[in-house]
């Protein structure tokens, strides 16, 4: 059984943080099976160590047993050295450790071997019966020299066999026991603090895509925030410019012919350039309010506040009770135009009545464009669940028509605007050749 650096933390007293330390840390490639030069050196002290109190043991070893005392140092500076493959062979070093029990040799090799066994990623079975083993080879060892002990006439010792085996039996539990539950101690904190460091980038990972998310969505509500207010920009400016150059037409005529009707056409049209001002002077406003710097950590919010702008700004918008001003608009222009009125008025909330009012608005505006002297008709019903308004006008009377450039945007407006109510938008030519415009808008929600 192997296991590699990044699976044994360093030793010492806090080993704990240590290991969260390292684990904190990028690796990086080391020496052999090291993963930092720290443990290179560590492991390279203890395994020195390790040498020299083994050779001191294999030397009293071997003057026990008569074998030259150089050939017992030696060994036992094989046996000391073989410390340094604590990381890379846990197992096997602790059965080397095993080896040289009877020969009462390798306490610290033993005591190291077994921790690093015990924080390693070995199966816990294969560790509990390596820590028996080494645990069993203890006390069999000090149990036979206390019975060597009783059994030496010039000795004082008076020991008994269960004290004996008691004494035994605790020095075995006492030198297994601590390195094994350390080690076990570090191996779950090792492995707590990878699960929280993977939880933490696991985390990390889903705030980012949070992050992507709501940057993709503040991008999205700032491009219909955009489309919204060039729609708006569109109907004002389009409605109110055509009613002015047609009542310029209208002013050019008469000014020669009827001062006093020019002077009030004169007046009529610096009135609706005011109107036009004003209106957009408000949705200017509304821009610049909506400029407040956000901070990036609130990139998240962008997507609230854009429809917060959007409501406030449909809030200040038209509401119906402004069509019969509109329609007597294009009547001082010179169309024919009617408004009809089917069931009882009520509130049907700011911004579905601004879109029907707006759909109105581009649809005279159209008729000025392109049905000089086609008389027009608007119908607005209120039902029960929603609120339709239909606007025909028939063909053009043939009547000189005044040029007004036209962006194509109107009808593509009118029905983005009902749809995004829900509703729904027709328009197209008549059978007489006139033109037919028609929105349903539902009241859900809307009030």
């Amino acid at each position: 059984m192997s296991t590699t650096g990044a699976h044994v933390p360093d030793d010492g007293a806090g080993g704990g943080a240590a290991v969260a330390i390292a684990l904190a840390r990028p690796r990086r490639p080391g020496w052999w099976w090291w993963q930092r030069r720290r443990s290179f050196v560590l492991d390279v002290t203890l395994a020195a160590v390790s040498a020299i109190e083994c050779s001191f043991e294999g030397a009293t070893f071997a003057d026990r047993t008569g074998i030259l005392t150089g050939a017992g140092a030696l060994l036992g500076v094989l046996v000391g050295a073989v410390l340094v493959l604590r990381r890379r062979w846990p197992v096997a070093v602790v059965l080397v450790s095993i080896a040289m029990t009877p020969a009462q040799m390798g306490f610290m090799l033993s005591l190291v071997g077994l921790y690093t066994l015990a924080a390693s990623e070995v199966p816990r079975r294969i560790t509990a019966a390596l820590a028996g083993m080494n645990g069993f080879g203890t006390m069999l060892v000090a149990f036979l020299q206390f019975q060597d002990n009783l059994r030496d006439p010039d000795s004082s010792t008076s020991l008994r066999m269960p004290l004996a085996l008691s004494v035994a039996a605790l020095m075995a539990l006492g030198l297994t026991g601590p390195p094994v539950l350390l080690g076990l101690y570090v191996r779950a904190r090792r492995r707590l603090v990878e699960s929280l460091r993977e939880r933490a980038d696991g985390l990390e990972r889903e705030l980012e895509l949070l992050a992507e998310k709501a940057a993709e969505r503040a991008e999205r509500a700032r491009a219909e925030e955009r489309t919204r207010i060039a729609r708006d920009m569109h109907d004002v400016v389009a409605h109110r410019v055509s009613l002015m150059v047609v009542h310029a037409a209208a002013l050019k005529a008469v000014a020669l012919k009827d001062p006093q009707k020019a002077s009030a056409s004169a007046e009529l049209l610096g009135d609706m350039g005011r109107q036009a001002l004003t209106e957009l002077r408000q949705m200017l406003g509304v821009l610049r309010t909506a400029a407040v710097p956000v901070p990036a950590p609130a990139a998240a919010t962008a997507a609230a506040a854009a429809a917060v702008v959007r409501l406030d700004t449909e809030a200040e918008g038209p509401s119906l009770a402004l069509l019969a001003a509109l329609v007597e608009e294009s009547q001082a222009a010179g169309m024919c135009v009617e408004l009809a009125v089917e069931g009882a008025e009520r509130p049907c909330g700011a911004r579905i009545e601004a879109t029907v009012y707006r759909v109105v608005q581009e649809a005279l505006t159209n008729v000025h464009k392109h049905a000089a002297g086609a008389k027009a008709v608007v119908l607005l019903a209120y039902r029960e669940a929603e609120v339709a308004v239909l606007v025909t006008n028939g063909p053009s009377d043939g009547s000189p028509q005044t040029p007004l450039p036209s962006g194509g945007h109107g009808l593509m407006g009118m029905r983005e605007r009902v749809m995004s109510h829900g509703g729904g938008f027709a328009a197209g030519p008549t059978a007489d050749g006139g033109f037919r415009v028609s929105a349903m808008v539902p009241l859900r929600g809307g009030a």
